[in-house]
């Protein structure tokens, strides 16, 4: 059993150590030169490749016979704004968000109950055959305080650009878009995502739509990497956390 451990761990130096060596070959490679850029390529040559398909419109009629006008056209010009399902539309994610709240509660309460009794029909006889006072049959007090504060103090600045798709039409033509970006550097991963439903006379002449004007707008702004991993409490801390009561 023992063997067996040891040669599993052994091939998986090995395997770090080939790696490793790889990496470093390629870094002796680039001394005293500059990195080499990727040579263009066909994309559909490569072995990970898979088409994507997206929503389209229809296409648009041909010209009416000795017309210039398309047929079902709204207007004589093109208008280069996002308006059918497939195009694309740029939004600008622009949040600065402050707030502040601060509160204070405090609580305090206060009983004293007291009874006695020092004549009731010859019945204060019978309890002072048992040793008690009836002109003390009972002295209770309480005492409750509670004091609670809260503040809340946070700020929030993005300011990015995503493009974005238009996923459908709605009947009073509003546009449902949806857009996603990923950028990796360095191992480490950006990931945004926005979706939401906007006007098209808020679209821009420059096919863009600010956030604030998306309404039902869900903006996930994030990472993954190894910096964000390390940043995150293990699984068990976390479970851990969760289960204490105190």
């Amino acid at each position: 059993m023992k063997s067996g451990y040891l040669k599993h761990f052994a091939s998986f130096i090995v395997l770090g150590i080939a790696l490793a060596g790889c990496n470093a070959v390629d870094r002796l490679q680039n001394i005293g030169g500059t990195p080499q850029l990727a040579p263009i390529v066909d994309p559909t040559k490569d072995p990970n490749y898979r088409p994507v398909t997206m929503p389209v419109a229809a296409p648009e009629g041909p010209h009416a016979e000795n017309s210039l006008w398309l047929q079902g056209a709204h207007a004589f010009f093109h208008d280069p704004r996002a308006s059918h399902i497939g195009d694309l539309i740029t939004v600008d994610v622009t949040i600065a968000d402050t707030a502040e709240v601060s509160n204070a509660t405090t609580r305090t309460r206060a009983n004293s109950d007291t009874a006695n009794m020092t004549n009731l029909f010859g019945l204060e006889n019978m309890i002072t055959k048992n040793g008690a006072d009836p002109a003390s049959l009972v002295n209770m007090g309480s005492d409750l305080s509670n004091a609670g504060t809260g503040q809340i103090n946070r700020s929030e600045t993005i300011n990015l650009t995503v493009a974005a798709i238009v996923l459908q039409v709605l009947a009073n033509g509003n546009l449902v878009i949806t857009g996603h970006q990923q950028v990796v550097v360095n191992q480490e991963m950006r990931d945004l995502q926005v979706s939401g439903i906007v006007r098209t006379e808020d679209i821009t002449s420059d096919n863009t739509v600010n956030l604030a004007q998306v309404a039902e707008a869900r903006v996930a702004y994030g990472g993954k990497g190894q910096i964000t991993d390390v940043q995150q409490p293990r699984y068990g801390s976390q479970l851990f956390d969760i289960l204490m009561p105190w």
